[in-house]
């Protein structure tokens, strides 16, 4: 099992990155986010998981074990595949994912290509139990951070650049509309 691959970028394309160890390249899915962070390196270190079909073999990368984590979550559940776990991933950080599993949200999940209504209520039955509590974390924010980005992703700004803008935008600041005026300040910087 391929549990960690760190090497430099040979080259990425829309959805995955071609990772050169040692003079092999490996072929990795990443999320759009990951693919925001990985444009400009030169070296990348990436957790990885294992696809196993009879028909295919694919190599699923992320940039932090909790999004590794839930991956292995999504993917888990009948109906999602990896290519929606991905989808999801790259819409939504974990802990927006988890905070709309314990608030019942199924909106977030809808917003990827192929998981409708049905699925995402699926999803959310399923994980509900399995899913903890936030450690740490402030549900509202999350939820709040989500709508922020949906704001901003309707202003043209792409999910990758929402996220960053909105990293650095104080955790004091609470109010959707606050948190969209400050990432949209940042992204004016």
């Amino acid at each position: 099992m391929i549990a960690k691959i760190k090497g430099k970028i040979a080259f990425f394309r829309d959805h995955y990155v071609v990772v050169d160890v040692a003079g092999v390249g490996y072929k990795i899915f990443v999320t759009d986010f990951a693919m925001g962070k990985i444009a400009g390196k030169d070296e990348i270190e990436l957790y990885t998981y294992i696809y196993v079909r009879e028909d295919t073999l694919s190599l699923y990368g992320f940039m932090t074990l909790d999004e590794l984590e839930m991956f292995e979550l999504l993917i888990s559940i009948s109906g999602i595949g990896p290519k929606a776990g991905i989808g999801i991933l790259s819409i939504a950080e974990p802990k927006t994912i988890r905070a709309a599993v314990i608030s019942g949200d199924s909106s977030i999940l809808t917003r990827v290509s192929g998981v409708g209504k049905k699925t995402a209520e699926r999803v959310i039955l399923e994980l509900k139990n399995r899913i903890a509590e936030l450690p740490g974390e402030d549900q509202g924010a999350a939820i709040a951070d989500s709508e922020a980005i949906e704001a901003l992703a309707s202003l043209g700004y792409t999910v990758s650049q929402a996220r960053e803008a909105l990293k650095v935008v104080p955790k004091d600041i609470k109010d959707v509309s606050d948190r969209v005026k400050q990432a949209l300040k940042n992204l004016g910087k």
